[in-house]
């Protein structure tokens, strides 16, 4: 006889999940204070991985198997799972950090896009800021499904309904959030995008990371020949932003915000609640 985990976490393992969200939202910060120009991928991937040691935590992305970086870094046309190297930033580029912490056991993981400033192309930068704001609003719609709606795959209305109302933009297909707590990845998956099934049901002890994957063009996507970064086809550019959260017994809380999500969700009325 087999039996299946259940989707949802206790509440004692709710609060385990805490310290690795935290952590992840302070390798993110750091990530974001690297990624100036002249600074390297590499160097916004050192920035991540000490944020993260400095809290009592270790690197999830470099326990997937053949990856060997804290974050992903991808740059412009890269949507995903772009490798740290030695690339250098440059006025105008979209950077997309994905980054994730363990400890003890238990996972976060989390996602932010930001543009250099580049006075001399204040259209580029306009667009593709326009681009990350979209895809960040995106997934605070998303978010705040998790407070007043029934049924998972409703986050995929959500985010889609905004996209679609802010301009003529892609919702990668392809790739799609996931639950998440001793694995970085597990059930259920978590769409960016309308589907006709319902999904499991909101209740007391989901937790998942929401990721939309937005892109200027065509959702077409390739895998560059690194085998991991993954980019538009067009080559037109791309904006990637996650949270984990959990749902508990007195509301949501957004593991990966320094805030819970106050900010964010404040523009829909709710107030997180901290995991009791």
């Amino acid at each position: 006889m087999s039996f299946r985990r259940s989707i949802y976490k206790t509440p004692a393992q709710l609060r385990l999940m805490v310290a690795p969200g935290l952590a992840t939202a302070a390798s993110l910060a750091a990530a974001r204070a690297a990624a100036v120009p002249g600074a390297t991928t590499l160097d916004v991937d050192a920035a991540a991985e000490a944020a993260i040691v400095a809290l009592g935590g270790k690197s999830n992305f470099k326990l997937e198997e053949g990856y060997n970086h804290t974050v992903c870094a991808s740059v412009n046309d890269e949507v995903v799972h772009g490798i740290p190297t030695g690339r250098v930033l440059v006025a105008g580029d979209i950077l997309s950090v994905d980054s994730g912490a363990i400890i003890e056991g238990w996972n976060g993981d989390a996602a932010f896009s930001i543009v250099i400033p580049d006075p001399d192309r204040p259209d580029v930068v306009a667009e593709r800021q326009k681009l990350s704001d979209v895809t960040e609003q995106s997934l605070w719609h998303g978010i705040a499904v998790l407070a007043t709606g029934r049924w998972l795959n409703e986050v995929g209305d959500a985010i889609e309904d905004y996209v679609e109302s802010q301009g003529p933009y892609g919702i990668l297909t392809d790739y799609v959030g996931h639950g998440i707590g001793r694995a970085m990845h597990e059930d259920p998956p978590v769409f960016n995008y309308r589907v006709s099934s319902r999904g499991p049901q909101i209740k007391p002890g989901l937790v998942v990371a929401i990721e939309p994957m937005v892109v200027m063009g065509s959702i077409e996507t390739t895998v560059r020949p690194d085998d991991w970064t993954i980019a538009t086809t067009d080559g037109l550019a791309a904006a990637h932003w996650e949270h984990s959260i959990a749902v508990h017994q007195d509301g949501i809380w957004v593991l990966t915000a320094e805030d819970g999500g106050a900010a964010g969700l404040a523009q829909f009325g709710i107030v997180p609640v901290p995991i009791p």
